[in-house]
């Protein structure tokens, strides 16, 4: 028989046992306990089988010769991309020996940094307290105790080097300024380049750089990474049509607020970093006023671009940004930083505050956390939610907010915003704006009695009044004549004893609107214009949530709520529902009753002891409702109005992070209040300034500008407008501007500002 031919044309060839390709040139084959690694053909490594140091030395001779990559090479040989970098790491900072060194940390090696221990010595020198020293670096108090006791704490020499550490004259809570030493100090004067960021004498101390090329700051990279830079000192280089340069035209209103001042006596440092605590928050605010709305949208930016605007090499990426968040609310001084930036506000603008107007918004929320439901008047429906109550000045800026606690109503919440209010204005007189959510004539008598004015709405019944009574009343305020159709009169509450002043408004189709206040020295129409411009906070409101995203959740974690916490009972709630059902059915039977009294024909029914016969039926329907409704009543006051939540669910009670959310609103507030700065100072050059005048300011921030910095200056030189009077006007802008002049934060470059013509 003749063999198969195919036999020959496909003869069965295999890889022999234990033999692993790498790659196209490179494979491993084991026998008879030996390894061998061949590189096209040759022999790289041949070693026994339980030899791991020989392995680990042939797997890095294949990366770094360049054979094989590392993904490769470690599938081949059975381990992980990272454990092979790991041995690449090893290998090139201690050769073989490196590589033999036993699984696990070296003992008796510390593993902390020589620049860490040095800083943990150097603050301990200074007097800083454990606790501090663990936020400063990032580490628990614990692992702070261990280091000294390790160390057997001495006091630390002078760090030698271009930057050195001296002691701080502020508080305890402030960091310790970074100053370059006294050869550093001559390089700097020497260098044109880096003698403008040199900090003032007598002032706080800037941050230092001592990299010259703005593109690349590896240098003082490398210091925050030693643990010797706070935050990194703004670096310009010229650039043309840098995109959205044009937000630096915000930076005079924001420095003048004094919010790096009070960011800096509030939470004192971020600790060793190259986004320190003003970086982070400049960029917080430029996000702001760029739109960027939440900190995922900076992926849709260019980091170069964005960091040129801030004097960086790059602006800090989202996980950056989204740590700085965290470490600013686990200080846990929103509020403390809310207070002192309104107590600057105070400063600027007192004249502003005559009237102050307060009112609720709702932030609904549609995560998995039980919270607490309350009424969405835009959406006519209760949802879980979180309530913030807003504080306005006169020209509807934001002056603070406070969160409520399980959505309370504007009633409790008053008497808290307005002690929060008198701790800023003091003892002067302010009248207080709400709507009629807060209406309580009870509260009414506290008000004045702490000595505020009420301004407020009508809630409930009141007497109708007659058209002979009203009266058309004029007023001119800002350039404008307003007429009002109005009837004064004096009203009496709590049973006599709360007298308050009644502004009664009709309108053209009769409907009355009824206006109650404690001030008799305002014109009636004065009164009406300040009631019905609380429409202007409304405004507001629907103004951020839709260009700031006021309602967007910061971050989704949430913290335990006092358990304690009484809510309404729905027993009770049960038992009065029932309650209101069984009367309803007593007064349908009553109402039967009389029709039929009414009915009753004398010819028939001569007494009323004859009708009571003839309606003994409806009679017995209405004694038993009347019992049931006696019942119902005794069982309701057997129950509890209120009880605490945690009785009525096992689950744990829980509110959303207050923190995190918090201090993003006070960054809104603070991008709000200069976009309102700015459209004061553009008004008298702008026409159509109430129509148009926040798109004009919001088309200048966002538009591109060049940039040319010199050793004292940082001219911004925006690009023209959309039409040549916009144009103008953002050029008589820019000459305010100049006025004030402001450097750039964290450095001494005079901000100058101008714009292209068309």
């Amino acid at each position: 028989m003749s063999a198969d031919p195919s036999d020959d044309l496909f003869p069965d060839v295999h890889n022999p046992d234990g033999t692993c390709i790498v790659n196209d040139r490179c494979l491993v084959r084991t026998q008879d306990g030996h390894t061998v690694v061949m590189v096209a053909g040759i022999v790289l490594a041949q070693y026994a089988k339980d030899d791991p140091l020989a392995q680990t030395h042939a797997m890095v001779s294949l990366v770094e010769q360049g054979w094989a990559d590392q993904n490769d090479v470690a599938r081949a040989f059975g381990c992980a991309e990272r454990t092979l970098r790991r041995q690449q790491r090893r290998f090139e900072e201690g050769g073989l020996a490196a590589l033999a060194r036993p699984r696990g940390f070296p003992p008796g090696q510390a593993r902390l940094s020589a620049s860490r221990r040095r800083l943990v010595q150097q603050l301990k020198a200074q007097g800083c307290g454990q606790r501090e020293m663990a936020r400063r670096i990032g580490v628990s108090e614990k692992a702070v105790r261990k280091l000294l006791r390790r160390l057997g704490w001495k006091p630390a020499l002078p760090v030698q080097g271009q930057f050195s550490f001296s002691p701080s004259a502020e508080a305890s809570n402030s960091a310790p300024a970074v100053a370059p030493s006294a050869s550093a100090r001559s390089a700097r004067d020497a260098d044109p380049k880096l003698s403008a960021f040199s900090a003032p004498v007598g002032s706080t101390p800037l941050p230092s750089t001592f990299d010259t090329d703005p593109s690349n700051r590896c240098t003082d990279r490398l210091f925050a990474s030693l643990g010797l830079l706070e935050d990194a000192a703004p670096l310009f280089s010229s650039a043309t049509a840098v995109p959205r340069a044009g937000v630096l035209l915000a930076l005079p209103v924001l420095v003048a607020s004094g919010l790096f001042e009070c960011a800096q006596k509030v939470y004192g440092t971020l600790g060793p970093a190259f986004y320190g605590l003003r970086t982070s928050v400049l960029t917080l605010l430029l996000m702001a006023l760029w739109r960027i709305k939440r900190p995922e949208g900076l992926k849709e930016h260019s980091p170069q671009d964005l960091g040129r605007v801030l004097g960086l090499d790059r602006a800090p990426e989202v996980k950056t940004l989204r740590r700085k968040l965290a470490s600013l609310a686990a200080v846990g001084r929103a509020a403390d930083f809310g207070r002192a930036l309104a107590e600057q506000r105070v400063a600027l603008r007192g004249a502003a505050l005559g009237f102050l107007y307060v009112d609720g918004h709702v932030r609904v929320y549609h995560g998995q956390h039980r919270l607490p439901k309350t009424h969405v008047t835009r959406l006519r429906i209760s949802l879980p939610a979180t309530s913030d109550y807003w504080v306005n000045d006169t020209a509807g800026d934001p002056l603070f907010v406070v969160t409520a606690e399980a959505n309370a109503g504007l009633v409790k919440m008053l008497p808290g915003i307005l002690t929060q209010i008198r701790a800023l204005v003091g003892q002067r007189r302010v009248t207080v704006v709400f709507d009629r959510g807060g209406y309580s004539p009870k509260l009414f008598a506290q008000i004045i009695a702490a000595g505020f004015d009420v301004l407020t709405y009508r809630k409930g019944g009141y007497p109708h009044i007659p058209r002979r009574r009203f009266r058309a009343c004029r007023t001119r305020i800002d350039g404008r004549t307003l007429t009002y159709v109005l009837a004064d009169q004096e009203v009496r509450l709590l049973k006599g004893k709360l007298r308050l002043r009644q502004v009664t408004r009709r309108m053209e189709n009769g409907h009355q609107t009824p206006i109650l206040t404690s001030r008799r020295d305002l014109a009636a129409a004065q009164v009406a214009y300040r009631m019905f411009d609380r429409w202007r906070q409304e405004n507001f409101l629907k103004y951020l949530s839709q260009e700031y995203a006021l309602d967007a959740l910061v971050e989704y974690a949430a913290v335990p709520d006092d358990p304690q916490r009484e809510v309404p009972n729905p027993i009770w709630a049960a038992v009065d529902a029932q309650l209101g059902q069984a009367h309803a059915q007593l007064d349908r039977l009553q109402a039967e009753y009389g029709l039929e009294a009414f009915a009753n024909l004398e010819e028939q029914r001569r007494t009323m002891r004859g009708f009571k016969i003839a309606q003994g039926g409806l009679g017995r329907k209405i004694c038993t409702a009347w019992q049931r409704v006696e019942q119902l009543e005794k069982r309701r006051a057997a129950v509890p109005r209120r009880v605490p939540i945690q009785s009525l669910s096992q689950e744990p009670v829980v509110k959303l992070a207050p923190e995190r959310k918090h201090l993003t609103n006070v960054i809104k507030i603070v991008a709000y209040q200069a976009e309102s700065d700015l459209l004061r100072l553009v008004a008298p050059h702008y026409r159509r300034v109430g129509e148009e005048g926040r798109t004009l300011i919001q088309s200048a921030l966002a538009s591109a500008a060049d940039l040319e910095a010199t050793q004292a200056e940082l001219r911004v030189t925006l690009v023209p407008q959309s039409s040549p009077h916009r144009t103008r006007a953002i050029a008589a802008l820019c000459e305010e501007l100049n006025r004030t002049d402001t450097c750039f934060p964290g450095s001494q470059l005079r901000l100058r500002y101008a714009i292209r013509e068309a």
